[in-house]
């Protein structure tokens, strides 16, 4: 499959790992650091590195812990969340990067909520797609918010059976895994060539394994400018949660709803998304 134009596919040596990764951009740009979703991959986010890159920003999305052959420990309790932290950190140092701006989308945006709650100094902006905050979501999961958020969420309970999701993902090529994965074929088999075998599965399944997504578990506000986007026709997240997260963010704050896109936000709507990022980092010196 032909490189993108403007993105290199590179790998960086971080603590005792090594992370694939693509960037675009100057070396000396701005450092944007973008983290992916669930079942996805670095690919995701090809479009948006291009523009981000345009731009004059230094635009790096690393396939993450467990998604990178080279960063894939075995046993589910190397993916709890303070690990996946780690791993923000030690990127972006390795890169240069002690300050930066930071996108998550999916499982990345609930890395991205915590990276900014607990190094708010490590960051100049913070920028999430489709994941609540973390505590708006245990409060819908709950039903504290009114809502169908528990009913959205009946892939959870399955994923943190060991081997069961694995069976039936894997299944006849792959079948179910591609439609989760979405509806660009090109963009479907960029992620299957990360995610489609058994070892590179259960390692991205074991985030959620590893996770308590019902048990309250207490996080700081998150104070600094922080652009969040959520879109209308997510099956996945509603929107109970999405309008509850302003409540857990002290600093500048942008919501922005996206109608008529689905769950996967960069790649449906790259466009919007890199104007958004873009006015968002630039306001931020």
């Amino acid at each position: 499959m032909a490189a993108s134009e403007g993105v290199q596919q590179v790998e960086l040596l971080a603590g005792a790992y090594t992370f694939t990764a693509r960037v675009a951009g100057p070396e000396d740009g701005r450092l944007v650091l973008l983290l992916h979703g669930f079942p996805e991959s670095s690919a995701s986010w090809i479009p948006v590195l291009e523009t981000l890159g345009a731009q004059g920003y230094r635009a790096v999305a690393p396939d993450l812990r467990g998604y990178s052959p080279g960063a894939r420990p075995e046993g589910v309790e190397h993916y709890a969340i303070d690990h996946l932290v780690s791993d923000v950190l030690a990127i972006t140092g390795e890169i240069g990067g002690h300050v930066f701006d930071l996108v998550g989308h999916d499982w990345g945006g609930m890395i991205a909520w915590h990276v900014a709650a607990r190094y708010p100094q490590r960051l100049r902006t913070l920028s999430v797609l489709s994941t609540p905050h973390p505590s708006a979501f245990r409060a819908a999961l709950a039903g504290e918010l009114g809502g169908d958020q528990a009913e959205r969420s009946w892939y959870v309970d399955w994923f943190q059976e060991p081997g069961v999701a694995e069976d039936a993902l894997l299944d006849q090529g792959g079948a179910r895994l591609r439609r989760f994965m979405g509806t660009d074929p090109e963009m479907v088999e960029r992620h299957m060539a990360v995610l489609g075998d058994r070892p590179a599965l259960t390692a991205a399944l074991n985030y959620y394994r590893a996770s308590s997504f019902k048990e309250p578990a207490p996080m700081e506000a998150v104070t600094l400018p922080t652009l969040y986007v959520w879109s209308t026709d997510d099956p996945a997240l509603g929107r109970e949660a999405a309008e509850a997260t302003a409540t857990y963010v002290e600093g500048p704050y942008r919501f922005e709803v996206l109608d008529g896109v689905g769950h996967g936000i960069p790649t449906e709507a790259p466009d919007e998304v890199s104007r958004l990022l873009i006015e968002h980092i630039s306001s931020v010196a």
